[in-house]
């Protein structure tokens, strides 16, 4: 007997513990070679319930990890500062805790930085976001005082590194707390102009997400979206398997099963189309690459309008026939009608995925 792809019906919110219990069981009984693969389709889409949303400030110098739109997860490099090297020859002679404050315009063209040292007492209530206005006090000293109206975009602990050249000029070096090393730079060290103060400092995500990056004429910002994964069909889950008495009453026997999706008691196996659809949303399977054709530009006059039926030859959703519900000549795309597992679907396909019944 040949495996078939089922539908299995639980209770809904316990889909994942059902593949993990069926999982466990049939490694546990060796069974895998007659119920081999457990699926749940989910989507992952962005968590609107959730207000938190991280956002990195990085340099344009930066290498970037990531890209627009990518899935990330928590621990993820999204991105890496170039190192902090020595430009002159010379001596340190001084290595101090400070803080670095950006302030930049609403317009975000324009920033200044103020590296203060904490012995100033740098004002604790200048969280990033918040507005500062022209003449307002970043320190208990009023020598540290914002020349712009804005809003802050950087607020980080660092240590302010002086080194002092022969000639008895100084350069002042900011580097972030966590990529300070005092073994390395500490007062008194003689250093040279190309070594390395500090290795670049490195962003990683704090939560799973979907990264957007932003580039703005003084910086670059990345936003790490939170997301969550969604059941496309809540309360079912597919598993292929060899069909009989004994692998029935195996599956059926898992806590939270209700049972199969099922025709006068008898469980439905999934057409091949439906198979297909299974294997490329859960990523077991990849579509063929659909090869659009450049359009020309002039206006196309298509031959099917809203009610046509189509089949769609290429895809997630191979093999299925259904009804156009809407077109979209610009895009050259069409939302049409499937009946999936039972159900009416909308998806949307390219003109060149379809051809006409």
């Amino acid at each position: 007997m040949k495996k078939e792809w089922y539908i299995i019906h639980t209770i809904s919110g316990y889909e994942n513990r059902v593949k993990e219990n069926l999982e466990a069981k049939i490694q546990a009984q060796g069974y895998e070679h007659l119920v081999s693969r457990v699926v749940v389709l989910e989507e992952t889409v962005i968590d609107t319930s959730s207000k938190s949303v991280e956002r990195y400030i990085i340099s344009h110098e930066a290498k970037l990890h990531v890209s627009n739109g990518k899935d990330v997860e928590k621990g993820t490099l999204l991105a890496e500062e170039p190192p902090i090297k020595v430009r002159r020859d010379g001596t340190i002679v001084e290595v101090s805790n400070a803080r670095r404050i950006v302030i930049e315009t609403t317009d975000r063209k324009f920033s200044r930085t103020y590296v203060i040292p904490e012995s100033e007492k740098p004002v604790s209530g200048l969280r990033v976001g918040s507005s500062v206005f022209q003449g307002t006090l970043l320190a208990s000293s009023e020598e540290y005082v914002s020349d712009i109206d804005g809003k802050v975009a950087v607020n980080e602990k660092v240590k302010k590194v002086i080194v002092r050249t022969p000639l008895g000029e100084e350069d002042t070096y900011v580097i972030p707390i966590e990529v300070y090393n005092s073994a390395v730079v500490k007062k008194g060290v003689v250093v040279r102009a190309g070594q390395m103060l500090a290795e670049g400092k490195k962003i990683y995500a704090k939560s799973t997400g979907r990264v957007s990056v932003v580039d703005y004429p003084t910086r670059r910002e990345i936003i790490v979206q939170k997301t969550k994964k969604r059941k496309l069909y809540p309360g079912y889950l597919f598993v292929e398997m060899i069909m009989n008495d004994h692998t029935w009453e195996f599956v059926r026997g898992t806590p939270f099963v209700m049972g199969f999706v099922s025709a006068g008691g008898r469980p439905l196996p999934l057409k091949p189309e439906e198979v297909k659809y299974i294997l490329r949303m859960a990523g077991l399977e990849q579509a063929a690459p659909v090869q659009v054709e450049k359009q020309p530009t002039a206006k196309v006059e298509f031959e099917i309008e809203p009610g046509d039926s189509v089949k769609i030859i290429t895809g997630p959703f191979e093999g299925f026939v259904g009804v156009v519900k809407e077109v979209d000549e610009e895009r050259q795309e069409l939302k049409v009608s499937v009946t999936i597992f039972g159900r009416e679907t909308p998806v949307t396909v390219h003109l060149s995925e379809v051809e006409k019944v």
